[in-house]
């Protein structure tokens, strides 16, 4: 039987932002639907914010054969989903409703019931998809497709089981970039970003080897791509459409050193003007493999830190020690490359003490590339916290999605459910002490910076200076470190003033560390270096 192309439409939600990150599921799934013949059709949301029920009125006006929207675990992001869920099914032309992503994949009987979609995605969607709609097409039974939830008319829940991974990552299409709007999504402002940078986020694997207790994976395993076919798509994208900036969303870059080595050394044998950053893990730093990295153009690694305190790291499964981290943090300064801190607060073994060992860590080690506060852990559906949560009490044990969504993850910044044996009125004012000393370093440097480069301009008359209604008070440098501070989307004059030298330790009276020049042996590299030689070493494992 001879199938159609079929008509679809790719929902891009807005999350309020100036600036929003390229889609990379839909490109994924937009990249193996465009091969099999089929019309995408992109409704961007995010670039014009439409109000949610533009969507109906789209959908009345123009026919679709299917509809997608997906979405993580977020009390945004669900709320979202709502609204747009009910644009949808009060359209006149409503399409067949299709959803995935990690919100959905752990609990879809639940998003089944409140977004009354018509079928859910299970995890990694490229096989899938491509059955799903050939199902479609053919009017065979859902039963036949992998990886997928539905409802029958008369509400039993079905599930199937999913398919084998794509080993080879390097065998799916790219992106199809034509297809969205680039020059809206390279406007993406990063850590150590210059305001010429045009950013675009891309993966270089799937998957990560850790386990952490908070975090939830919807697919196992680790899978890389080739750094020689990874590379010849950044370099597509400098040349077609300016790109200079590459923030790799991998879960973990770093889960394996061999790989981190080979994608750098590919940089620095393109030699592209093109900087990056990547998710890194402390476990795995080295003098010698920042250094690389540095040279290959990264700039900032964010890294998952969460606490300073033994207990409660061993309670996340984290798989760090203190001096493990203090270690790769000051590695990580030493060598210019500019480090992010997450921390979350609320685990098991947390107290008013633990916080304060990771707010002491922030205000001495913190170079102010980002604004950084403590929020409170969040059990994620399908995460072991979640079950933690749900065998605790914390979230109703029979219905534990409802409870989330609806009644206790209803703000990130927020309890959803604490874990302490603080009340949650000690448990608030923790998080107030911590983030109110926070904000007052961030802002005290700030105006230190400011009065600075003040009293620089009058004192040199520096011609290049373009005047204060230039400055939006947002990006200030850090004439201590030579870095950006980015709070948003718009950087000011005042973060050219990278002349001025000042090796002050304490800022009202606060500790900070002084980055020094690398001290390694420059021999002690090539142990890094070889590593590139071998096609599959296996990366370490901390449980």
């Amino acid at each position: 039987m001879e199938t159609r192309a079929m008509k679809i439409l790719f929902v891009i939600y807005d999350n309020g932002s100036y600036d929003h990150t390229f889609p990379m599921g839909f490109g994924a799934i937009g990249g193996v639907l465009i091969k099999e013949g089929h019309d995408i059709e992109v409704w961007n949301q995010d670039m014009h914010h439409y109000p949610d029920d533009n969507l109906r009125t789209h959908l009345d006006n123009h026919h679709f054969d299917a509809v997608f929207i997906s979405l993580i675990a977020g009390y945004y992001q669900y709320r979202k989903m709502i609204n747009l869920s009910k644009a949808i099914n009060t359209s006149k032309d409503r399409p067949i409703y299709i959803m995935g992503g990690y919100g959905p994949t752990p609990e879809p009987e639940f998003f089944l019931e409140k977004s009354e979609c018509d079928i859910i995605c299970l995890g990694e969607g490229e096989v899938t998809v491509i059955k799903l709609i050939d199902a479609l097409e053919r009017n065979d039974s859902l039963t036949t497709v992998p990886g997928i939830a539905w409802k029958d008319l008369d509400g039993t829940f079905h599930t199937t089981e999913r398919p084998p991974q794509v080993e080879d990552l390097d065998s799916l299409p790219w992106y199809p970039y034509e297809l969205f709007p680039m020059y809206y999504y390279r406007m993406l402002q990063l850590p150590r970003s210059e305001n010429t940078d045009f950013c675009m986020p891309m993966m270089s694997a799937r998957g990560c080897t850790f386990k952490c207790t908070f975090c939830y994976r919807m697919d196992p395993g680790y899978r890389k791509r080739n750094p020689e076919a990874l590379l010849d798509e950044v370099e597509f994208l400098y040349k077609t459409y300016g790109i200079t900036r590459i923030t790799f969303q991998d879960d973990l870059l770093m889960s394996s050193v061999a790989h981190t080595v080979e994608v750098c050394n590919e940089f620095i044998r393109r030699k592209l003007p093109v900087t990056w950053d990547c998710n890194g893990r402390l476990n795995y730093c080295s003098p010698e493999l920042l250094h690389l990295m540095k040279q290959a153009g990264c700039v900032f690694i964010n890294y998952g830190i969460e606490s300073m305190d033994q207990t409660v790291l061993n309670s996340m499964k984290k798989g760090l020690s203190p001096k493990m981290i203090i270690k790769g943090i000051e590695d990580t300064l030493d060598e210019g490359i500019s480090p992010g801190f997450n921390f979350i607060f609320g685990c098991i073994g947390d107290n008013r003490e633990t916080l304060k060992k990771s707010v002491e860590f922030l205000l001495k080690y913190d170079d102010f590339s980002q604004k950084r506060t403590i929020r409170p852990v969040t059990p994620y559906p399908g995460s072991p916290l979640y079950h933690t949560a749900i065998q605790m009490g914390l979230l109703d044990k029979d219905n534990p999605a409802e409870d989330f969504y609806e009644h206790k993850h209803l703000n990130s910044d927020l309890i959803c459910s604490n874990f302490t044996e603080m009340s949650d009125e000690e448990f608030y004012n923790c998080l107030e002490w911590a983030n109110k000393k926070l904000m007052k370093n961030f802002y005290n440097q700030q105006k230190y910076n400011t009065l600075e480069q003040i009293e620089y301009l009058y004192r040199t008359r520096d011609v290049e200076f373009r005047g204060f209604r230039h400055h939006t008070g947002v990006g200030v440098k850090n004439t201590a470190t030579k870095q950006v501070n980015w709070e948003g989307s718009q950087v000011g004059d005042g973060e050219r003033f990278n002349h001025v030298e000042q090796s002050q330790k304490q800022v009202d009276g606060i500790e900070r560390y002084v980055a020094k020049s690398p001290t390694y042996d420059q021999k002690n590299q090539t142990k890094i270096l070889n590593m590139s030689k071998k096609s599959q070493a296996p990366s370490r494992i901390f449980q």
